[in-house]
């Protein structure tokens, strides 16, 4: 059986919300068509470019910023680097301007009104977020060429049959929890050993923690900008943020002037549940109204889940033994493996799956994570993944307006503390009496995500979306 190899830095990435199926995706395939004109030399002479959004990328497309990722895309811009401040002043250009310079470098024509279409009744079969890129040349000729988002900033593009991560040879090949085991039991080694020594294949161990430290930088940020910006977020739905509010709370007017001053006095509170189980919700609110306001986001494993795996983290450093580098890295390596797990096994995709495929793939995630931190064996690592994923099964994804806000912003509050919980109960448990494997449930999950119904995969066809009166006055 052939092993896909995905590294901690495909399942953590980090890049501009509001989602990373509708927004991510779309721009990195933007940028890889870009790319592709290119290096064939036909970028230059491009005279008009015309992009086809399919299936619940046109659906949620205008909520979820789909045509801005395709046009930054286009641009040449990078999602990683792109000062987000500039974004809408960017768009707004091009379309007072109607030119769009493609690739940084070759002006065209280009109104997103018309050259952006959003097919509603149109879906391909290979995957429901899909988006094609129509060129004309000056020579008459034309290029077409068809990207599948597939979750979690994964792209595919159509016709592929390789990707640059198949010629990689893993020390450790695994596809599913019981070889994951099957690898730490031979070699006494836990998850974030066996994801380290992986990791080798692609780069240094240095190069590898280094990375991995600059994820968390850019979550810990993200946490930290989102409990300290109030305001109304972007959409038309006119939602209050609550990062903020709650911080200020629960600080009671105690001063501090940075994140490890921000990080001092949350300590000082003391860890009463009530205390603790405020200010996990509070970390998980404030990254995904930063992610809501298309912020700098870490994909985790995808953006619409990208609060859960940093509050339980910022948990686990602020009121447990984990303020260091090493802690922070184990439990990185941790919650990736278990991702990718998920990802070959069924979908991180909502659009394929449903909200479980989300905030319950990102729960089961952090649950491991921490468990393994706290010292959990292999066997109750992997066992608060299966607890976390288990009580996630049939989520449904029905984003009010198409927006990633309601219900998507609290689902984070709720797949953090779910994750806390599915990792106490895994510490306290002994493995060998579950009756529910790890595999078992994903297997379950996938065996879900195929019988529900269309409507309650990031359609907004369906649930809250279409039961929840609302009056959008931007989109």
């Amino acid at each position: 059986m052939s092993h896909e190899a995905i590294s901690v830095f495909d399942m953590f990435k980090i890049g501009v919300g509001p989602s990373s199926s509708h927004t991510l995706g779309p721009w990195r395939a933007a940028q890889r068509f870009t790319n592709s004109l290119q290096q064939q030399n036909l970028l230059l002479n491009v005279i008009s470019i015309e992009v086809l959004l399919y299936g619940s990328l046109a659906k949620t497309g205008v909520g979820h910023g789909t045509d801005v990722a395709v046009q930054l895309g286009l641009s040449g811009d990078d999602p990683v680097t792109f000062d987000v401040n500039n974004i809408t002043a960017k768009i707004d250009d091009i379309r007072n301007m109607n030119k769009l310079l493609l690739g940084g470098k070759h002006e065209i024509d280009f109104s997103p009104a018309e050259d952006i279409e959003f097919l509603f009744t149109e879906s391909l079969p290979y995957h429901p977020n899909a988006l094609t890129f129509l060129v004309k040349l000056h020579n008459g000729n034309t290029i077409a060429e068809t990207y599948y988002s597939v979750g979690g900033g994964f792209v595919v593009k159509e016709g592929e049959l390789t990707n640059a991560n198949d010629a990689v040879t893993l020390a450790f090949p695994v596809n599913t929890s019981d070889e994951l085991l099957h690898w730490c039991m031979k070699t006494g080694l836990n998850i974030s050993d066996i994801v380290l020594e992986n990791e080798l294949s692609w780069r240094s161990e240095i190069e590898t923690k280094e990375g991995i430290l600059n994820i968390w930088r850019v979550m810990k940020e993200c946490i930290y900008r989102g409990c300290h910006a109030a305001g109304i977020l972007p959409g038309g739905l006119n939602v209050k943020r609550r990062g903020a509010d709650l911080n200020k709370k629960l600080m009671n007017e105690r001063s501090y002037s940075d994140y490890d001053g921000w990080l001092a006095t949350i300590r000082q509170g003391g860890n009463s549940f009530k205390y603790t189980l405020d200010w996990v919700s509070c970390f998980a609110l404030a990254v995904n109204e930063e992610n809501a306001s298309f912020g700098r986001v870490v994909t985790a494993p995808t953006n619409g889940a990208a609060g859960v795996i940093p509050a339980v983290l910022q948990y686990y450093v602020a009121f447990c033994d984990g303020n260091s580098h090493e802690k922070i890295t184990q439990f990185l390596l941790t919650a990736s493996e278990v991702g990718s797990i998920f990802k070959k096994g069924a979908t991180i995709s909502a659009a394929m799956g449903g909200c479980q495929a989300e905030i319950g793939v990102s729960s089961a995630m952090a649950a491991a994570a921490l468990t393994e931190c706290l010292g959990g064996t292999q066997r109750q690592t992997l066992m608060a993944a299966e607890i976390a994923m288990e009580h996630h099964l049939g989520l449904t994804c029905d984003p009010i307006g198409g927006l990633v806000q309601i219900p998507c912003i609290e689902r984070n509050t709720m797949g953090a503390i779910k994750a806390i919980t599915a990792s106490q109960l895994a510490l306290q448990s002994t493995p060998d009496f579950a009756k529910v494997s790890l595999d078992s449930v994903i297997k379950t999950m996938w065996d879900t995500a195929v019988d529900m119904s269309s409507k309650y995969k990031e359609t907004a066809d369906g649930g809250l979306a279409i039961n929840v009166p609302i009056s959008l006055s931007e989109c």
